[in-house]
């Protein structure tokens, strides 16, 4: 399963024992154009949709998808919950208008670096953000410390000369649509995680629209963020200080160069 089209959505979806219910949307990470998961409806009268890591796929076709899992194994996998993930507009990837989420991820890029997708002002990716979310469908994005690793310099979807503090983005407990707080009051919410192309590592949480400084991309170092708790994500940087970050986004990095964040790069699976 290495092409995108493989995916039928409408597709009926099969585990070992029998059907489990309807191919519905298709996940992707928008930094790696990859596929991570799909969105099955259930059968059976439960109204649950599913979040179904793509290693879990046996095969593919216009008419229907094998699952390698049991029904109970099927109904034990995590809810697909929309509000974790961005929707982007259709017609991307040959995905109609609902059929496609994206993670929360956007590209380091930004002053001439490169970057990854980004899904031009919508943003991209995934609502939840695993970024917190136990762990984007089964896997992905668990939850974890935030323990810093240091970045490389002047790798490609890095600024050159610059060094990043980063996070595998299964060890960030940030959710999308959490509040953010600076050092000395609130600030606004998360937009999503930025990573770095080379190495698909979060290097900054990136703040929503309607935050205070307008239609500025404010992005916060990872390594600024001090805790998450029950009212949010907590910085140690004052308001001040988050005002003079430079933007690190590439918020349509989509390789195509026409500004409209559609790419023109196909999908492959994770």
């Amino acid at each position: 399963m290495s092409e995108a089209a493989e995916y039928a959505i409408g597709a009926q979806v099969y585990c070992e024992q029998g059907p489990c219910g309807e191919l519905l949307r298709v996940v992707v990470d928008p930094v790696k154009r990859a596929i991570t998961h799909v969105v099955v409806g259930e059968r059976h009268g439960q109204d649950v949709d599913r979040l179904v890591p793509v290693d879990l796929v046996e095969s593919a076709t216009e008419r229907d998808l094998r699952l390698h899992c049991t029904l109970e194994q099927f109904a034990s996998l995590e809810a697909a919950e929309e509000t974790k993930f961005v929707q982007p507009p259709g017609g991307q990837w040959g995905y109609g208008q609902g059929q496609m989420l994206m993670l929360p991820f956007f590209g380091l890029g930004g002053m001439g670096m490169l970057g990854g997708l980004g899904m031009g002002g919508l943003g991209m990716g995934m609502g939840g953000l695993g970024m917190g979310m136990g762990g984007l469908g089964m896997g992905g994005l668990g939850m974890g410390g935030i323990g810093m690793g240091m970045g490389g310099m002047g790798t490609a979807g890095s600024q050159q000369g610059v060094t990043y503090d980063k996070v595998p983005p299964g060890e960030v407990e940030v959710e999308r649509g959490q509040h953010v707080h600076a050092s000395d009051g609130a600030i606004g919410h998360v937009r999503g995680l930025v990573i770095d192309p080379s190495d698909h590592q979060v290097t900054h949480v990136l703040l929503d629209e309607g935050h205070l400084w307008g239609k500025k991309e404010v992005s916060i170092p990872i390594s600024a963020v001090i805790g998450v708790d029950g009212d949010g994500v907590r910085v140690r940087l004052t308001k001040a200080e988050i005002a003079d970050l430079p933007p690190v986004v590439d918020v349509d990095g989509d390789g195509d160069g026409d500004g409209d964040g559609s790419g023109d790069q196909p999908l492959r699976s994770e």
